[in-house]
């Protein structure tokens, strides 16, 4: 998802640098969850409501039966707040909300120490296709099909504060439904709110690289505190 370069930050509720969500309750929030991908290794991102353009993400990762934090961080959204995935539509500028799989990484930068999920280099012709109307629609391409118009689309090289390091969200993606969205990562911060994304600073972003391990069927879950979008309902 093509990210917004400047907007203003608007968050009902600005959590504290470093809070976790849940943190207080006598269960950690993944084990409140009605679903966790069935993995030992998941990424939760929390907003307090689907109005705001921040909040909290958060690595856990399941040790001897219980969700430990690993990690935590603040997060951006998108510009437009957060929305039900299966009811998103493309150029809203709205994240989905929803359980999802990490299908790959991919950066500008070389991947940090430790990365063993796959990462991809991005190179001068690699291209997220975002056209509705082409076969490789929400599909990393390199170079750009004939068939994907290039003002459609995304050319990775050219974000190079967010996409220096990145993870694919599987939002939309095993099987495509045109007009749902395309192009929804966990990415570095840039100047604002996304368009889509979920956003954190270049630090978390490394060390989150360096951590998932595919072999830990890692996840990543987008909500918010309560509602019908609520982290627990996923």
């Amino acid at each position: 998802m093509r990210p917004v370069l400047a907007v203003t930050l608007v968050s009902a509720a600005l959590p504290l640098l470093g809070a976790a969500p849940g943190d207080g309750n006598a269960s950690p929030l993944p084990a409140r969850m009605a679903d966790t991908g069935g993995g030992s290794q998941l990424i939760t991102a929390e907003a307090s409501a689907t109005s705001s353009t921040s909040g909290t993400l958060t690595w856990w990762e399941r040790q001897d039966g219980t969700w430990v934090k690993v990690g935590s961080a603040d997060a951006r959204f998108g510009a437009k707040g957060l929305v039900e995935g299966a009811g998103r539509q493309q150029g809203t500028n709205t994240t989905p909300t929803g359980l999802y799989d990490l299908p790959f990484g991919f950066g500008i930068r070389a991947a940090p120490a430790g990365t063993s999920v796959e990462y991809r280099p991005v190179t001068g012709d690699s291209w997220w296709c975002e056209d509705n109307d082409s076969a490789s629609y929400n599909r990393w391409v390199r170079p750009l099909p004939s068939d994907c118009r290039a003002a459609e689309s995304e050319k990775l090289s050219s974000y190079t504060t967010q996409y220096g390091y990145a993870l694919v969200i599987g939002f939309n993606y095993d099987k495509p439904v045109r007009g749902r969205g395309a192009g929804i990562f966990l990415h570095v911060n840039g100047a604002g709110a996304t368009a889509g994304c979920v956003s954190v600073p270049e630090d978390a972003m490394r060390r989150i690289l360096g951590w998932v391990d595919p072999k830990k069927g890692p996840h990543i879950a987008m909500g918010t505190v309560g509602g019908d979008t609520a982290l627990t309902r996923y």
